[in-house]
């Protein structure tokens, strides 16, 4: 990751969940305008899911899974249900699996955006 990705992320992570909410909804609209750089999309790594996972390793086992995928691209809606579980108790299981369909939906869209 390039220094002005680690900066956006720090900057990301001080705001409050409405900035959050505002700057990746600004992201999308320039990603939507175009003048991406195209990177090639490998193929996810088979990592198994534990028995016993806590959605924070879930979370860092499907980083380590989609590695083409930037955080930031998943984190509002990571950090969504990982608030639904710290706050509100929502099933780590259900959380978790929910999570992995974001991760497989977004490398999908990659790579159909790709083809």
């Amino acid at each position: 990751m390039n220094r002005n990705a680690k900066t956006l992320i720090e900057i990301f992570e001080t705001l409050d969940a409405e900035r959050q909410a505002s700057l990746f909804d600004f992201a999308e609209f320039l990603q939507s305008k175009g003048g991406l750089v195209v990177k090639e999309v490998g193929d996810p790594v088979e990592i198994e899911r534990p028995d016993k996972e806590t959605v924070v390793g879930a979370i860092k086992r499907l980083k380590n899974t989609y590695p083409m995928i930037e955080s930031m691209t998943v984190f509002s809606s990571a950090s969504e249900l990982m608030t639904d579980h710290m706050v509100k108790g929502r099933d780590a299981i259900e959380v978790i699996d929910e999570m992995e369909k974001i991760f497989e939906d977004f490398y999908a869209k990659m790579l159909k955006e790709l083809s």
